[in-house]
């Protein structure tokens, strides 16, 4: 019994009384927060969005030529319908035929002035849209890394070719810029080739056959819309092709020898003359 007279609990008794929930003489402890709110990591913030690149009137007529050349190439009468808007005779007048026409007169002398106008256009438009510094340089990278990437592959060391990738995505991507350039130049070299091609059939063929029969000097004479031998090509194809290799390659030349005279006046670079290297070796 305790001291005033009352009997003492059993431990039965103990052990059936609920625990005590109130009274703040415990404190109560903290709830855990569920687990799936714990782990649940914090949004990243996103990356600012790059800007638009801004339009540029250049690369929708880059492009646009480029189309109008596959559809000439594809549809006949489209082609021969654009190439008509130049003129083929005395008949359909047109700018380039009043230009260098003759009245079909004089056909070969025709062809020979459209193959110099078509490939001084198309000897500007590749030298505008081509960076001869940065090709060179790009050309002389891309020969010294494959040497240094196959140094590193035959080595067979892993560490060697992690190291030279970021040095290989930088390439790749000047050599990307590079391949850009030359194929904006094509198109317009594209649509121009198919345009006068054209344009040079079609006035032959509007011409008689006195103007279309061209002689030789000695006696003999050939029909420019005649084939040769049993190959589907006529003669003024290939005459005219004759015509436009040689203007390709002095243009393209000149102008190459132009632009980068103008580039070295530009940034200071002074002339030097081609010879053998220094004794010492190049510096």
């Amino acid at each position: 019994m305790s001291g005033d007279g009352k009997p003492l609990p059993s431990a039965a008794d103990v052990a059936a009384e609920p625990l005590p929930t109130g009274g703040g003489a415990e404190p109560e402890e903290p709830e855990e927060a569920p687990a799936s709110e714990e782990a649940e990591p914090k949004p990243a913030a996103r990356p600012a969005r790059p800007p638009p690149a801004p339009f540029k009137i250049s690369t929708f007529v880059y492009v646009f030529l480029g189309l109008l050349g596959l559809w000439m190439l594809i549809d006949s009468s489209a082609r021969n319908s654009i190439a008509g808007l130049l003129g083929t005779g005395p008949g359909t007048p047109g700018p380039l035929y009043w230009l260098i026409g003759f009245n079909s007169d004089y056909l070969l002398l025709t062809m020979a002035l459209a193959g110099a106008i078509e490939m001084f256009v198309t000897s500007v438009a590749y030298n505008y849209t081509t960076n001869w510094i940065k090709a060179a340089k790009v050309q002389k990278w891309s020969s010294a890394f494959r040497k240094v990437q196959m140094e590193a592959i035959r080595s067979g060391k892993k560490d060697r070719i992690a190291a030279l990738k970021p040095q290989q995505e930088k390439l790749t991507r000047l050599s990307g810029e590079v391949s850009i350039a030359q194929f904006k130049g094509m198109a317009i070299t594209y649509f121009l080739l198919i345009l006068i091609y054209s344009w040079v059939g079609l006035t032959i063929s509007a011409a008689n056959v006195v103007q279309k029969t061209v002689s030789f000097g000695t006696g003999s004479s050939v029909v420019l819309t005649s084939t040769v031998g049993s190959l589907p090509i006529p003669i003024w194809f290939i005459i005219f092709s004759l015509y436009t290799v040689p203007f390709s390659l002095v243009f393209r030349r000149v102008l190459k020898d132009y632009w980068l005279r103008r580039y070295a006046n530009e940034h200071h670079i002074a002339p030097f003359a081609p010879g053998p290297p220094p004794a010492g070796g190049l510096v």
